[in-house]
């Protein structure tokens, strides 16, 4: 019934078994120029700085919903342990009469 099924043989093939793909030489081309400053990058198109300002808000709002998250649950945390200890202490004395009546 839970019998396992494996592979057909042909099908597998280890990785010691697979062949190495062959390095093959680039053409030699000059390298790419790199910005030297910021100001340089947000220059090169008009829409980047409002893509990056766009990330920026919204990598502020994940951290904005972290954050409330995060204290939302210490606050439900927070009550539910005071509503255990009233419930805790309410058992405490209950058992204390009991035990003083007999």
């Amino acid at each position: 019934m839970f019998k396992p099924q494996y592979p057909r043989p042909d099908t597998y093939v280890p990785a010691t078994i697979r062949p190495t793909p062959v390095p093959t030489e680039a053409p030699a081309s000059a390298p790419a120029p790199a910005p030297t400053a910021l100001g340089g990058l947000l220059r090169q198109s008009p829409g980047t700085a409002l893509v990056l300002a766009a990330g920026g808000v919204a990598g502020v709002l994940a951290l904005a919903s972290v954050a409330v998250s995060l204290l939302l649950a210490v606050a439900v945390t927070a009550v539910a342990l005071s509503i255990s200890a009233v419930v805790v202490l309410f058992l405490v004395r209950a058992l204390g009469q009991e035990f003083r009546n007999h």
